[in-house]
């Protein structure tokens, strides 16, 4: 049976082959220092963590499912001239507190498995790292003492304090291959439609509770086209009209941003069935940090527009549109994997004839933005041979938590669909929030 230690209390080891485990309600990190009596370490492979798993007479492994990871100690491995291993337990949302958690447990055993010494950190409040204890050296021995040290600073600034040195910036993320020559990007103009080509007066109405955040109702749709500018001034954005380009046949295009094309193969009919695959890579911490991503939550929708009037969303909560025209493959909580993170299918011939524009967004969940991100693509897949048509691909983060992709639309009932690569920010974390924000991109 273990013996229940309070704050600042210690007691002896008598064996030499020890296990740290710790018990927290959250997702956490256990890591730890080896310092000197001047209270730092004397190199950085004296921090042991995820990204260096090894230290002198220090070992970090993985934990029971379901469990954080432990360390194992070797007191006689340990270098003379380090006199404490200190133990740290950082929760994995930097956003988060132990106190809103109910406390954490460090524990001391033995390398057989028997319980030797156990203590419960009480009085943690705002924190997201603690010391939780430390083995220190006393008069030719080894005791455990149980500190309980909320650390405010943050776990760069905690190591940093302990002499490691850190760069936590952002990699930069890589540059996508030089696209092949295309033509000048051409801005959508609107043209205008019979009085029949009305938006539908239905409003968006999802389910309710819980995760995810229901969407507030849409707003009622605007007119179309939109307002002619004045008098002897050009529409915003306007460049003089271009051809678009029809997909060649087999190989896939390279999309810059703006670009227009049609969505028909050359010399052949218009596509009908497609599949909007999107993905992402989390971007990994820079310097000693450089082993573990961070966890983003993107989300990919498709907002459904009657001219300048949104008319439905398709999102994780909600994976069908109305008229079962698209559907959405499902939620990927961590961009981790190859492939397409998230994929929404599309059969154009079902679209409602008053649906003008399907635009295509990422939004984050959990807040964080583009710049904590890489390779940041939308591609265009035939749906009926599985072959990529057309891709395009940001460069670089950008410090927005919302993203318009790309967009499908038509410029007039009955017509062939096109496709424009966009690629420009906006603040949001799920598409209630983006939809507002949208009709600049129509």
């Amino acid at each position: 049976m273990s013996a229940v230690l309070v704050k600042g209390q210690n007691g002896p080891l008598s064996v030499n082959e020890l296990v740290i485990s710790v018990e927290v309600a959250a997702p956490a990190d256990l890591s730890a220092l080896l310092v000197t009596p001047a209270g730092t370490v004397r190199s950085d492979a004296d921090f042991v963590f995820f990204n260096q798993p090894a230290g002198p007479g220090v070992t970090l492994r993985p934990g029971a499912p379901g469990a954080s990871a432990v360390l194992t100690v070797a007191l006689d491995a340990i270098p003379a001239d380090i006199e404490q291993l200190r133990a740290v337990i950082t929760l994995d949302d930097a956003n988060g507190s132990f106190g809103q958690l109910s406390a954490p447990v460090a524990r001391v055993g033995d390398a057989a498995g028997n319980a030797l010494y156990e203590y419960r950190i009480e009085g943690l409040s705002t924190e997201s790292i603690v010391i939780a204890l430390e083995l220190y050296r006393r008069q030719g021995g080894w005791k455990a003492r149980a500190v309980g040290q909320g650390y405010a600073g943050g776990f760069a600034a905690l190591v940093t304090d302990h002499g490691v040195r850190v760069d936590d910036a952002p990699q930069a993320a890589p540059q996508p291959a030089a696209p092949e020559p295309q033509p000048a990007p051409e801005q959508f103009v609107p043209q205008p439609a019979p009085e029949q080509f009305a938006p539908q007066p239905e409003q968006f109405a999802p389910a309710t509770g819980g995760y995810p955040p229901p969407l507030p109702p849409l707003p009622p749709t605007g007119d179309y086209p939109p307002p002619p500018p004045p008098p002897g001034q050009p529409a915003a954005g306007y460049a003089p009209p271009q051809a678009d380009r029809d997909l060649p046949n087999g190989h896939a295009v390279s999309l810059v941003k703006g670009q227009r094309i049609n969505l028909r193969k050359e010399g052949g009919a218009a596509l009908s069935y497609v599949k909007m695959g999107l993905g992402w890579d989390p971007v990994k911490r820079g310097g000693i940090f450089g082993g573990k991503a961070v966890d983003v939550d993107l989300d990919a929708s498709v907002v459904l527009f009657a001219g300048h009037g949104p008319v439905d969303v398709v999102y994780y909560g909600s994976l069908n549109s109305k008229d079962g025209s698209i559907r959405h493959q499902g939620d990927n909580l961590t961009g981790e994997g190859e492939g397409d993170d998230e994929e929404i299918s599309v059969d154009l011939a079902r679209i409602s004839p008053s649906v003008t524009t399907l635009l295509f967004i990422v939004t984050s969940y959990k807040g964080h933005t583009f710049e904590q991100l890489a390779n940041a693509y939308c591609r265009l897949v035939d749906s009926a041979t599985n072959a990529e048509l057309a891709r395009f691909t940001l460069a670089g983060g950008m410090p927005f938590t919302g993203m318009a992709m790309g967009k499908m639309f038509r410029p007039a009932p009955g017509a062939d669909w096109k496709f424009q690569a966009i690629g420009e920010g906006f603040q949001a974390k799920h598409p209630g929030e983006a939809v507002p924000q949208l009709a600049r991109f129509l």
